[in-house]
C-alpha cells in the first residue's frame, strides 16, 4: 500500500505527452511528404529548362535588350 500515492498526479500527463508525441510524428511525416513533392516537381522543371529557355524568357519578360539577348545567345549556341 506504501507504493499506491506515488506519482498518481502524473497519469493524466502521461495522455497528454502520448497525443503530443503522436501529434508531432503526423506533423513531421506531413511536413516530409510536402517537402518531398515540392522539391521533386521543382526538380523536374529546373532539369527540363535550357540556359537558352531560360535567356528567351528574360528577353520576353523586358528584363535584357535586344542586343545582349543577341549577344548571349550567340555565346550559348556557339
Amino acid at each position: 500500500m506504501m507504493g499506491w500515492g506515488n506519482g498518481h498526479g502524473w497519469m493524466g500527463f502521461g495522455g497528454i505527452f502520448m497525443i503530443l508525441f503522436w501529434g508531432l510524428v503526423i506533423l513531421g511525416a506531413v511536413a516530409l511528404l510536402r517537402w518531398l513533392w515540392v522539391s521533386g516537381k521543382d526538380s523536374g522543371n529546373a532539369s527540363r529548362k535550357t540556359a537558352l529557355d531560360i535567356l528567351q524568357e528574360r528577353y520576353a519578360r523586358g528584363e535584357i535588350e535586344r542586343d545582349e539577348y543577341e549577344r548571349k545567345r550567340r555565346d550559348l549556341e556557339g
